[in-house]
């Protein structure tokens, strides 16, 4: 379906839809986590990556989800909807139910002709590309808070958290988002679908195996020799660790 120029473009969007080209599927298709590690990850109270990956029920209401289609209860997230659900954890905090993001995805889904629209470089990186975006969230109506491109001094931007995502992420040669960091400045830190299982690592070794060696008595000194890997390398891996426990526990 996604990946041919097959979809019609939403009513007044019909000149925009962007040239269709090869899809990377497999990366994107690849599956990778949990939902439960998806929380995890990326620091999200219990069964938030599930509401936004996979909708949700309440009080008798269905609530469809943002990044999948339709709800489908597989438990397995694919890399290309876990690169999506870390772009709308940087709006985890605008106060507004991320869950109004979904008509901007749909239309962002259709008009890119991609099942993954936010996992490629070209809505944030391409000029013509944030004119789309910024039309798309014009059109449905999408709250300030939770916008990607906006107008400043007459040229189009970024959201200082679209720019937060995109200083995050490996987009590579193919556009499409290869690795990560959790966040943008932990920069020796990476997310790889590739590696460890998509586990973060440090290079190859995975944080959760540097934070063990410090809980363990072993001195950052000590574990850098151990994995050949430079003291701040380490630092950041324990960092980052401390941070999902603490996530953890406010959950």
């Amino acid at each position: 379906m996604y990946g041919r120029p097959m979809i019609t473009p939403a009513p007044g969007l019909e000149h925009e839809t962007m040239t269709a080209m090869p899809q990377p599927i497999d990366l994107l298709a690849r599956p990778v986590y949990g939902m439960s590690q998806v929380d995890w990850i990326l620091r999200l109270r219990s069964g938030t990556a599930r509401r936004w990956i996979d909708g949700y029920q309440r009080n008798g209401r269905s609530y469809p989800p943002i990044v999948r289609l339709a709800q489908t209860d597989d438990e397995i997230v694919t890399w290309g909807e876990f690169t999506e659900a870390r772009l709308l954890s940087e709006f985890r905090d605008a106060g507004i139910p991320i869950q109004r993001m979904r008509p901007a995805v749909e239309g962002l889904r259709e008009q890119f002709d991609r099942l993954y629209p936010l996992a490629y470089a070209r809505p944030y990186l391409d000029e013509r590309g944030r004119e789309l975006v910024l039309k798309v969230q014009e059109k449905v109506g999408l709250e300030r808070q939770l916008r990607l491109v906006v107008v400043r001094s007459g040229q189009l931007a970024l959201t200082t958290e679209a720019d937060q995502f995109v200083r995050s992420m490996d987009f590579g040669d193919t556009g499409v988002v290869q690795r990560m960091h959790p966040l943008p400045d932990l920069e020796h830190v990476w997310l790889d679908p590739l590696r460890q299982f998509g586990e973060p690592v440090v290079r190859s070794v995975p944080t959760a195996v540097i934070a063990e060696q410090a809980r363990a008595g072993d001195t950052p000194a000590r574990i850098a020799s151990l994995y050949e890997l430079r003291d701040d390398e380490v630092w950041q891996a324990i960092r980052y660790e401390l941070m999902r426990s603490d996530a953890k526990f406010a959950a």
